[in-house]
């Protein structure tokens, strides 16, 4: 037989003889001392400016950027869970002195007043790192991009096409209209000239319309649904015009937003769980980062990365009035602008193009542009056969970002005949090139650089140091969808994000 059961004594009514303090139940070394040691070392005076005087005490921000920041290292995204978290967790009362915000307090200070300024705060964190060695501003970072689902319904759209399509059927419809009724009454509508694509707005459309309906006001012959379309256009078309016109101001050059939150983009998401391509309203995050700690962040409405970078980069020396020695990336940022803006910088460009890898394996692809021999004294290529290809004229192209590109148009001379012919191309008369020798260029440079000792090392490197932090970011610690609307908001809470991996990371 078994001894005597003995259990630990158990009274949840006893009372001790001196009450428990916090300091003593919050461990040397935890993280929640890390966060508070690190908050208290920054300066918060532009959050200080944030406030007006007058009315009732606030509580102060550098104890609510305390709790974000360590609700944030603690997978507690919401106001409200915050707002618990404070009122019941050893750790967050400690931190917070036992205040306790309440949810509203809590998210009008993450959207109103760390808006536009928690970039400063992350800043001074990252100069802290660099203070104690742990990462260097001057060195190479390493950049890369993820998508982010905005809070926006993903049903409610807005397509950029389609208002130009509706604005060209509208125009379309009008000019019938005003074609029927010069046909009935052309000396009314003498002095009515068809709109131009450019004056489709309320002002004009509704003054057209008016003139056509007076002109047409005492003919007895007017069609029944002229008259029914007629009054369906003055009662809808410059109404819907003015939505169109609100609706384009908010797309800002963009091809789609969301109804419920106009800031984000559709954008096609890695996490197809559907695996149907379905677009969602979405933030293109990019970070660059060193030792998988987090340097710079921005957040963009373009759902391609290598138009982010430009932007990226002047932010990086914003912050920190320098700029690093070499940016690391992937083929999604290897264009044209991309490698001139590196260059006139100074900063070295480890960074693939999009047929880099494919060229490692396989070579260059027998009869492509590129595998054409330039020169460039006399300004000619030479075709697969060795025969000239004349420079035959220069034109420009605008890429979607509004970068201008020059490219030069190379002609064969006799492609008649020619046993290469079939495999060479395909259109009718000689052979002609367009060669981008500005990329072209930089590609080579490229190749060399990638190639080299370092470039090699970098290109190893790049993938364990920025790839995983998504995956801390989105899968570990469940950060997929942002809770608040809007560019500046959604800042914040990437900003958020970004401090507390930073000090997650800085102490583990």
């Amino acid at each position: 037989m078994g001894g005597k059961v003995v259990f630990k004594a158990y009274d949840p009514d006893q009372l001790t003889f001196l009450p428990y303090k916090l300091e003593e139940l919050v461990p040397a070394g935890h993280p929640v001392r890390i966060v508070k040691q690190v908050v208290d070392a920054v300066d918060v005076k532009p959050l200080n400016r944030k406030y007006k005087g007058g009315g009732a005490s606030s509580f102060h921000p550098r104890l609510m950027l305390k709790l974000l920041v360590y609700g944030y290292l603690t997978n507690t995204y919401s106001s409200r869970k915050l707002e618990d978290q404070a009122a019941q967790n050893v750790h967050f009362m400690w931190l917070l002195g036992m205040k306790k915000p309440d949810h509203n307090t809590i998210n009008r200070f993450r959207s109103e007043k760390l808006s536009g300024v928690l970039k400063q705060i992350f800043s001074q964190i990252v100069l802290l790192l660099q203070q104690e060695g742990i990462v260097s501003l001057k060195e190479a970072v390493f950049t890369d991009g993820t998508k982010i689902e905005s809070v926006a319904n993903k049903y409610t759209f807005v397509w950029g096409k389609s208002i130009k399509n509706s604005k060209e059927k509208m125009k379309a419809q009008l000019d019938e209209l005003r074609g029927y009724a010069q046909s009935i009454a052309a000396e009314e509508l003498k002095d009515t000239a068809p709109l131009e694509y450019s004056e489709i707005n309320p002002e004009k459309v509704k003054e057209t319309i008016s003139k056509i309906n007076a002109a047409l006001e005492d003919k007895e012959d007017v069609a029944g649904k002229v008259k029914q379309k007629l009054n369906y256009a003055k009662k809808h078309w410059p109404e819907n015009l003015a939505k169109y016109d609100e609706q384009e101001k908010l797309l800002a050059g963009r091809n789609s937003m969301s109804k419920t939150d106009p800031d984000a983009t559709f954008m096609r998401m890695k996490e197809d769980h559907m695996l149907n391509g379905q677009l969602k309203p979405a933030y293109n995050l990019q970070i660059s980062t060193q030792e998988q700690f987090i340097l710079n962040y921005t957040l963009h409405q373009t759902p391609t990365d290598y138009q982010t970078l430009p932007s990226h980069i002047e932010q990086y020396e914003s912050l920190y009035k320098e700029q690093p020695k070499a940016i690391v990336a992937d083929a999604g940022y290897g264009s044209d602008e991309n490698y001139g803006v590196l260059q006139q910088k100074g900063i070295e460009a480890y960074i693939k193009y999009n047929t880099f890898d494919k060229e490692q394996k396989e070579g260059i692809k027998a009869f492509s542009n590129d595998s054409l021999h330039y020169n460039e004294a006399d300004n000619y290529l030479t075709c697969p056969m060795g025969q000239r290809m004349h420079h035959v004229g220069d034109g420009q192209r605008i890429t979607s970002s509004g970068f201008l590109q020059l490219i030069s148009r190379y002609q064969a001379q006799n492609c008649e005949g020619c046993p290469m012919r079939g495999v060479c191309h395909q259109n009718p008369g000689n052979r002609i090139v367009e060669i981008n020798h500005s990329l072209r260029k930089h590609k080579q440079a490229a190749t060399e650089r990638l190639n080299t000792e370092q470039g090699i090392k970098y290109r190893k490197r790049r993938p364990a140091d920025v790839e995983p932090v998504f995956a801390q970011l989105k899968h570990n610690h469940g950060f997929r969808r942002f809770l608040l609307k809007g560019m500046s908001k959604t800042e914040v809470e990437i900003g958020l994000l970004s401090i507390a991996h930073n000090l997650r990371k800085w102490k583990a």
